[in-house]
């Protein structure tokens, strides 16, 4: 903070961390004080590549949809759609973060997917709904090892399985693209009206 204010930026922040229990001062907080090089290089490379195929399977999108972003509670980048209409308010209950925060963030029925460091050896991909429609945990998605977690609420699929795939891109918009539309045509949201195929001029230009 000393840095940025030198620089013309001076920036106030939370001296706490959100999403977590314990959640010791920034200050007072002496345990996590390791730095791995490698290890954080590493999971840069992962988020450049979440980012890219998120992004390209947010272009598919007409409604609206967030920007691909950085969560540092969770440490997840996610990319959330939205039906447009309203949802039942949040209950909260998020460690160490105020419930209202909860219940305006998920004021509205969405789709969400993004990637995490949990979840699998390697971090995993994961989506999930709110409000969650009925039939949503038993929806038939690809690859064969993604699965849902009833512990988390969400789907999963393992970092390493798609970083081994013949076709990385492939696989992992698969996985995005059979949870969401376990979310939209289980809750019937208006996928004529919210959907775009992105590469719709690149056909025209083909077929004349």
């Amino acid at each position: 903070m000393q840095t940025l204010a030198e620089l013309g930026c001076p920036t106030r922040i939370q001296p706490h961390p959100n999403e977590v229990d314990p959640a010791p001062g920034f200050a007072e907080d002496v345990e996590h004080a390791s730095y791995d090089p490698p290890a954080a290089n590493l999971f840069w490379r992962q988020l450049l590549q979440a980012n890219r195929v998120l992004s390209r399977f947010r272009s598919r999108f007409a409604g609206k949809v967030s920007p691909v972003h950085f969560f540092w509670g969770a440490m997840d980048i996610a990319c959330t759609r939205f039906s447009g209409r309203g949802a039942p308010r949040h209950p909260g209950g998020a460690p160490n973060l105020g419930d209202w925060v909860m219940a305006e963030g998920y004021s509205r029925e969405l789709s969400s997917c993004g990637f995490w460091p949990g979840g699998g050896d390697e971090g995993a991909f994961y989506a999930y709904a709110y409000p969650e429609p009925d039939g949503f945990a038993g929806h038939a998605v690809t690859p064969g090892q993604a699965y849902y977690s009833k512990d988390h609420g969400e789907y999963l699929l393992p970092y390493e399985i798609v970083r081994q795939a013949a076709d990385p891109d492939q696989v992992l918009l698969g996985f995005l693209q059979d949870t969401y539309e376990a979310v939209a045509t289980r809750a019937e949201w208006d996928r004529a009206l919210l959907e775009e195929e992105p590469d719709r001029w690149k056909e025209r230009e083909t077929r004349s």
